[in-house]
């Protein structure tokens, strides 16, 4: 299976909106919007309403567009929609720490978001493909196979439906769902401009984050591009033997090769990277693995979060707790920043590797 992205085809899209029934408005940037808009005659500035309509006061219908003529948003209406997802289920209440949400691309396949608080921090985990083909074998997603990667506005649908259902302001973003990020590149950073967008969403660039297992490419170039945005990897591993026990990427990106691109982006970026390490029991939870990990990391910018595993029913455990005290007291010396990071939402599957469409929710 191709781990090649897509190409992005957006603006292919735009130019044959006549052979889709209806094309989603979520997702176009300002520019595009105006494409759409001259298609009636209508001056740019309609572009600007437009963009505000969708991404600041986050409409559901084009009737609350107030300033938009009624003869334009009739026009509208006949060949677009507003949104790319239907909501089709949510677990967990909203009194709940962690809630997790399904959504129906138009095409049919389904896609889950996680909606995490933590004080006053709202962060939305978004996922970027259907499945993912990477095929990290203690992640539930590789179990769905890859199917197809999200649009522009897939992705930026999330925040937007997500955010009606929260009681408070989403704070901040992670590309950390379904997918590999960095095998759907453009589109992810299409969207990620989106949330940062100071006429729109307006998120901050210090509150999104990309995570990527390592591909060592898409690291290069993004580091070359200078983008704003925090950037987390997968290191799951404290050699290249560890590493390709659970990730079979290593073998087409190397742990040596990986090392260099995190060195690049932190000669680039005022940002240190965040790299994310997982502890499955007797895989990677030794106290040499430890040991091994301070000398990788020990004269890198980095912080190193270590994520106790979160069991899906397969062959990998998640360490005993003495373990797990263990791993983290062999780090008490180390030269970088070290978290533990306890994910939530573990008993509705909303936990980091765990999210996977199930059948229960397939004919819904």
């Amino acid at each position: 299976m191709s781990c090649a992205p897509i190409k992005d085809n957006r603006n292919s899209l735009l130019m044959q909106a006549s052979l889709e029934s209806k094309i989603a408005l979520v997702g176009l940037n300002r520019r595009e919007l105006e494409t759409i808009l001259s298609e009636f005659s209508e001056p740019s500035f309609r572009g600007q309403q437009l963009f505000k309509w969708l991404y600041r006061s986050r409409v559901d219908s084009f009737e609350d567009m107030g300033n938009i003529p009624s003869v334009l948003r009739k026009n509208l209406e006949e060949k677009y929609n507003i949104h790319s997802l239907k909501l089709i289920h949510v677990t967990g209440s909203t009194g709940e720490s962690t809630r997790k949400f399904l959504f129906e691309l138009q095409s049919g396949e389904k896609v889950e978001s996680v909606l995490m608080k933590e004080g006053k921090r709202i962060t939305l985990c978004v996922s970027s493909q259907v499945g993912c083909a990477v095929d990290c074998d203690f992640c539930a997603t590789s179990s769905m196979g890859f199917q197809k990667n999200l649009s522009v506005g897939e992705i930026i649908d999330q925040f937007l439906q997500v955010s009606k259902e929260s009681i408070s302001p989403i704070t901040n973003v992670v590309f950390m769902g379904m997918g590999e990020p960095f095998l759907n590149y453009d589109r992810v950073i299409a969207a990620a401009d989106l949330m940062n967008d100071e006429n729109g969403i307006k998120l901050g660039a210090k509150r999104i984050t990309i995570s990527t297992v390592g591909i060592t490419p898409k690291i290069n170039r993004y580091a070359d591009e200078k983008h704003r945005y925090k950037l987390a990897i997968s290191l799951n591993g404290s050699s290249q033997e560890s590493r390709l026990q659970t990730m079979p990427i290593a073998k087409k990106y190397p742990l040596d090769e990986l090392l260099a691109a995190i060195d690049h982006f932190s000669s680039r970026s005022r940002h240190p990277v965040t790299l994310e390490y997982v502890l499955m029991a007797e895989v990677t939870d030794s106290k040499e693995d430890a040991e091994k990990l301070m000398t990788l990391l020990s004269k890198r910018r980095c912080k190193l979060n270590v994520i106790p595993y979160n069991e899906i029913g397969g062959k990998y455990k998640r360490p005993e707790d003495h373990v797990i005290e263990s791993f983290i007291a062999a780090l008490d010396k180390a030269s970088f920043p070290v978290t533990v990071r306890w994910s939530k939402g573990t008993d509705i599957a909303a936990g980091c590797g765990q999210l996977a469409i199930m059948e229960s929710f397939v004919n819904k």
